[in-house]
């Protein structure tokens, strides 16, 4: 059974690992590495094999599905199970503070709260009927947001700041990206509620992570571990070191320490994306933006069309009006967000 918790709980590691950094970040770079590893496994992996890959690549990340909300739930339900079934006993047992040991399932109703928002809200899909006030909303900047564009998928008229999401099929306003997680776009009306998410998904990793590793740091010293010796299989008598402590706790408390071991890593992946999450809030930035930004608009970019003359068009951040403003047209949209999301 113990085995079977450690596949579990690194199997798991490694896809949200992947997903987190390659879905949500989606940097040049990381698209190179995978290409040059597609093309690596190719020479080994038989045909059949490839293609019966590449369906499933195709239908998780290319296609609308419940695949990563169900796996999302289970790893949230493992979590804490493993937390109540054995953490929050042996903690009341040590007499820890009960807000101490509540303040991880206070996190877990938020962060559930605003998941469901997260996958239920409207994102701000442009539609015929709203499509000129949404023409109106933000100023076009002539580089990578020029006037007068139509989608070549919608035939609607772009708006500022706004893309087609390949996955759902529709223009979003102010789109973000489609997080696999929420099977849903980020846009102007469930940024908030996914900032929200992603905070308390962040703070609850990391506070499980907290009370396991202070509940045995705590065992350690009221048993005195650290001042035991041992004999090694030489016959050669120790003073018990760190790594003999870590095995020590390992056999005793196993699934505490895969439980631990998770939501460490967990909680510096989460961490590392909160804050760039954060970052663009905080500058009036999406995802979006900030990639083509960063990668699309150079002298041999083909999506900007030039006189060969011209001088070369710097994409320059007209939306950021100071952190209160980008904040408050964050977390306070300018138009109603009471609509739900069209049915497929």
């Amino acid at each position: 059974m113990d085995f079977l918790i450690l596949f579990l709980f690194y199997l798991a590691l490694v896809v949200m690992g992947l997903v987190l950094i390659c879905v949500c970040s989606k940097t040049h770079s990381l698209k190179g590495l995978a290409r040059g590893g597609a093309q690596i496994f190719s020479c080994v992996i038989p045909e059949c094999l490839q293609r019966a890959m590449h369906r499933s690549l195709h239908y998780l990340f290319h296609t609308r599905n419940h695949t990563f909300i169900v796996l999302h739930l289970v790893l949230q339900g493992m979590v804490y199970t493993e937390y109540t079934w054995e953490v929050f006993g042996y903690c009341q047992e040590l007499e820890f503070s009960l807000y101490y040991l509540l303040l991880p399932y206070l996190l877990l109703v938020v962060n559930l709260f605003s998941f469901t928002l997260t996958c239920v809200t409207n994102p701000g899909i442009i539609t015929k009927a709203n499509e000129l006030l949404f023409l109106h909303a933000y100023e076009f900047d002539e580089v990578m947001f020029p006037k007068n564009v139509r989608c070549s998928t919608c035939a609607l008229r772009k708006p500022a700041r706004s893309k087609h999401c390949s996955v759902c099929n529709w223009c979003v306003h102010r789109f973000d990206h489609h997080c696999v997680w929420v099977n849903n776009c980020i846009g102007a009306w469930n940024i908030r509620y996914f900032l929200i998410y992603l905070l308390t998904l962040t703070a609850s990793a990391a506070t499980v992570a907290i009370v396991s590793t202070t509940f045995l740091i705590h065992l350690v010293v009221m048993s005195d571990l650290y001042q035991e010796t041992y004999v090694d299989d030489l016959g050669h008598l120790h003073v018990m070191d760190t790594v003999f402590l870590i095995q020590y706790l390992f056999l005793t408390f196993p699934r505490i320490v895969f439980m631990l071991g998770f939501v460490v890593v967990l909680s510096f992946l989460l961490g590392g994306y909160l804050c760039f999450a954060l970052y663009l809030a905080a500058t009036n930035q999406t995802t979006n933006e900030w990639y083509r930004g960063d990668w699309a608009w150079c002298l041999r970019c083909p999506l900007v069309a030039r006189p060969p003359s011209a001088e070369p068009q710097v994409h320059r951040n007209i939306h950021s009006h100071g952190l209160w403003s980008n904040l408050q047209e964050i977390f306070l949209p300018a138009f109603p967000c009471h609509g739900r999301k069209k049915q497929e």
